[in-house]
């Protein structure tokens, strides 16, 4: 069975979670990094329609999704939070890779992603996935409970960066690790789409997490449209 199999029991690991992050975080009147409408319509999303977005040929995170994950060099026993799971994708494959024994937190902002995660995961027998309904100021898991915590082509949809990070850095354990994979802002090459949607490139997004206790290990594979980044806590 699922570790988390009903929204109600989901918003009470979260809000039980929250109660253990937020103290170190601080406040949160921060000014917004992106506006919160990039978000909305996530929010009340329907899954079926963002499955066939972002699971599809072409794609280059679907299209590269085994070599991702080969490059993350999981182990059976680890716990992973996947933050921004959309549809589940990496989150199905990171159950798979972790067993039985491990873990994966399926994370995002959205409870309808949240509870078609649920439904999939119960549908492919995975009872190593617990799917938590997370805010923009954390990612409502408890200190020290994560090996790795992995972003794809969310970072850049961050309402509160700094917020997020403290947040992450909690969250992983001492040898913890934080996979980043968003897309390359590059002015004159990257289409007008990117430079207006996505608020940072490589280089801004690699000072921000530096600036909030990470460092950077190495690029574990080389993308074309993104780029993959791995740090260390």
């Amino acid at each position: 069975m699922l570790h988390v199999a009903r929204p109600r029991l989901v918003v009470t690991v979260a809000v039980l979670a929250a109660a253990i992050v937020l103290p170190a975080l601080g406040g949160t009147t921060a000014t917004p990094a992106v506006e919160p409408e990039i978000n909305q319509h996530y929010l009340d999303a329907d899954p079926e329609r963002w499955k066939a977005v972002f699971e599809r040929e072409g794609r280059e995170l679907y299209d590269r999704r085994v070599q991702i994950v080969d490059a993350l060099q999981l182990q059976p026993g680890d716990s992973v939070a996947d933050l921004g799971a959309g549809t589940g994708l990496f989150t199905m494959l990171f159950a798979e890779r972790v067993g039985p024994a491990g873990r994966v937190y399926a994370v995002d902002i959205s409870p309808s992603f949240i509870d078609a995660i649920a439904v999939r995961a119960n549908a492919l027998g995975l009872g190593n996935v617990v799917p938590i309904v997370n805010s923009q100021q954390t990612v409502e898991l408890p200190p020290d409970s994560v090996d790795l915590v992995f972003i794809a082509d969310t970072y850049h949809h961050f309402e509160y960066p700094q917020l997020m990070l403290d947040s992450i850095r909690a969250a992983l354990r001492p040898t913890g690790r934080l996979a980043l994979i968003d897309f390359r802002r590059m002015p004159g090459l990257s289409s007008s789409w990117v430079m207006g949607h996505v608020r940072a490139g490589r280089a801004q997004v690699i000072d921000e997490l530096e600036a909030a206790g990470f460092e950077l290990v190495k690029e574990p594979l080389a993308l074309q449209g993104n780029y993959f980044l791995l740090f260390r806590k």
